[in-house]
């Protein structure tokens, strides 16, 4: 009798197919190039356009860049992770996705990655965005640690992104769920302290902000920018990715368990 087929190195597939999702990039540039034009395009228009807001009292810094930038980055790297959901829903309407399926590799290995290749992804934002802060007004006077809470965050936030567009990629199986994508990522990030600190925000939206986990993951990338950085100021943002990160993994597993090839 011949012997049943073993598993797959779970390791090997998830990096596989990683390095498959980044090599997707030049051959379908119309997913990805989004997440590099938009982050700029939130620079040049929130920077010119509301530098004024830097003149209120109580604005945390006097340079409107400072502000943006961070926004715009933790946009781009958590667009470049919804990329990854795009061409597992592009895969599945295709009907690739089903040779994952039959294939001896393990479940989480199929989600975990896109997931890594998400992450992959993210990296390119985040470092187009290093060079304009690098070359504009900003200033990062955290230091060395204001950079890393800047690149956990926005890694971070590709990563639940990634999460959130696969849970809904495997759920509706057609790339025409890339509107609930983007506009869940959207609320998520303008329903928080996107564009002004939680001080000056009035009303509804005030309370929203407060509770809304995106405004500590904000508040993590801004950290470096707007002062020191310290340990008080970084532990919500840590708790509130992390919290995000894992719900959004889970709700893509789920799906997952429950796919059919």
């Amino acid at each position: 009798m011949k012997a049943p087929a073993l598993p797959a190195n779970s390791l090997r597939v998830a990096w596989a197919m990683a390095e498959r999702s980044i090599k997707l990039i030049p051959r379908v540039p119309s997913t990805f190039f989004p997440s590099l034009i938009m982050p700029i395009f939130l620079v040049v228009s929130f920077g010119g356009q509301f530098a004024g807001l830097a003149l209120l009292p109580g604005f945390p810094t006097d340079q409107i860049l400072n502000w943006f930038i961070p926004m715009a980055t933790l946009q781009g790297a958590a667009f470049a992770g919804i990329t990854t959901g795009l061409g597992v829903a592009r895969d599945l309407e295709n009907g690739f996705f089903d040779r994952f399926l039959l294939s001896p590799a393990r479940r989480g290995a199929l989600v975990a990655g896109p997931l890594i290749g998400g992450v992959l992804r993210g990296f390119l934002p985040l470092i187009l965005l290093t060079f304009v802060t690098i070359f504009s007004a900003a200033t990062v006077s955290g230091g060395l640690l204001g950079w890393i809470t800047y690149y956990v965050a926005a890694l971070g936030m590709a990563l639940a992104a990634g999460a959130w567009a696969f849970g809904l990629a495997i759920r509706f199986k057609t790339m025409q769920v890339a509107p609930l994508m983007q506009t869940g990522l959207f609320l998520a990030v303008f329903l928080s302290t996107a564009q002004m600190p939680l001080e000056l925000i009035g009303g509804w939206l005030h309370d929203v902000a407060r509770f809304n986990p995106m405004t500590n993951v904000l508040a993590l990338a801004r950290e470096g920018f707007l002062g020191e950085v310290t340990w008080a100021d970084t532990w919500p943002g840590l708790v509130s990715l992390a919290g995000m990160a894992a719900f959004l993994i889970v709700f893509a597993a789920r799906g997952m368990r429950k796919i059919i090839p």
